[in-house]
């Protein structure tokens, strides 16, 4: 059985105190039947659309981490989108663009990840005004870390409710002060715009998003899945930017 299927029937075991071990132990737990109600599921209910930003000298977690969560929907198509098709992370690995800056893609779900490379894009024009067109067209932007430096130079969190990567809250902050910027927030949720603090709280705001869209019940089946331990408290920011 596919991880997918793992998910929906590690759901129902752990509802009745079953270990989900079981699960993979069990030739017989998902029958023809059961695989057939899952693809049918699946198939009537649209993908999420998610675009996901890269740039040379993003933090590979900060992109990776909502990635994995968001790729255990049981439908969602995940795009990355970039100034060249082939990206460099800070740590080194390299991704392949599926599309290029010239396009503006209509989505559910807009993801900015943060790094050292933000430094540089706060003064990228091109990258500014793709992105300023990209959130209209966005349902809703999500951005992990320094990404919200971007968001803020483009004037996109005027009067919006935000934080950042506490370790470089002040450099992020000094950048727009019409931003309602929060110094203790593992992420912050208002309306259009969600936005996570450093690198692992990504990881943690997109399985806020998750449960926020599809129910708690799904982000905690990924959270068993990924054998991550969820920190669902918003409020619960142990880098927190002490004044």
């Amino acid at each position: 059985m596919n991880r997918r299927e793992f998910i929906l029937a590690g759901g129902a075991l752990l509802a009745a105190g079953l270990s989900p071990k079981l699960i993979a132990a069990s030739p017989t737990h998902n029958s023809v039947k059961d695989q057939d109600q899952t693809q049918a599921l699946d198939q009537t209910q649209a993908p999420l659309k998610v675009l996901a930003l890269v740039f040379d000298d993003y933090e590979t977690l900060d992109l990776h981490g909502p990635i994995e969560m968001l790729g255990h929907l049981p439908s969602v198509d995940i795009t990355l989108i970039g100034p060249k098709s082939i990206v460099r992370s800070y740590q080194g690995p390299r991704v392949v663009a599926d599309r290029l800056l010239d396009d503006v893609v209509e989505c559910d779900l807009l993801l900015i990840p943060g790094g050292m490379g933000t430094r540089k894009l706060v003064d990228d024009t091109r990258l500014l005004d793709w992105l300023t067109r990209q959130v209209q067209v966005s349902k809703k932007v999500f951005s992990v870390c320094t990404g919200a430096a971007l968001l803020a130079k483009a004037d996109l969190l005027n009067g919006v409710s935000a934080t950042t990567n506490k370790m470089a809250y002040a450099w992020v902050t000094g950048l727009n002060d019409k931003v309602i910027w929060q110094p203790s927030a593992r992420w912050v949720d208002d309306g259009r715009f969600l936005t996570s603090s450093g690198v692992s709280a990504g990881t943690d705001a997109a399985l806020f998003y998750i449960a926020q869209q599809f129910g708690e019940a799904q982000a905690r089946k990924i959270e068993v899945l990924t054998e991550y331990q969820w920190n669902s408290d918003a409020d619960k920011d142990p880098y927190a930017v002490i004044s």
